[in-house]
């Protein structure tokens, strides 16, 4: 949950070049477009591909899957939705394989949702 607008939230998110500036830094030091896809360097070193599927700005959701990293498979979706007068709420939803990457693929999104808790907060 964020007191930031629901357009403010939307508009970082759907900036998918610039994960590491206006959404989750530090926890993401790099991002760099490659066509329909990003590049994306993770503080700890870790670098992924990651083709975008979506962008519906009707539904505020992006929808994108991963190469490289811990996972065989790997497909998330980020939606943005007020939360009827208590905030903006945004939903980080992952599918993965294998399933013995799910003990580090959750601290990994508890710590990034963290990170973009606080950088959404700072919007106005």
């Amino acid at each position: 949950m964020t007191t930031a607008s629901v357009e403010a939230v939307w508009e970082a998110v759907r900036d998918i070049g610039a994960l590491h500036t206006r959404l989750v830094p530090g926890f993401v030091v790099d991002t760099k477009l490659e066509g329909n896809a990003r590049l994306v360097t993770f503080g700890n070193g870790m670098v992924v591909r990651e083709p975008i599927v979506s962008i519906d700005d009707n539904a505020h959701r992006l929808v994108w899957t991963a190469e490289g990293g811990r996972t065989t498979h790997y497909n998330a979706s980020l939606e943005v939705m007020d939360d009827a007068g208590f905030g903006v709420r945004v939903i980080w939803t992952a599918d993965f394989l294998p399933d013995e990457a799910a003990e580090a693929i959750a601290a990994a999104m508890s710590t990034g949702a963290a990170v973009m808790k606080k950088t959404l907060d700072l919007l106005e």
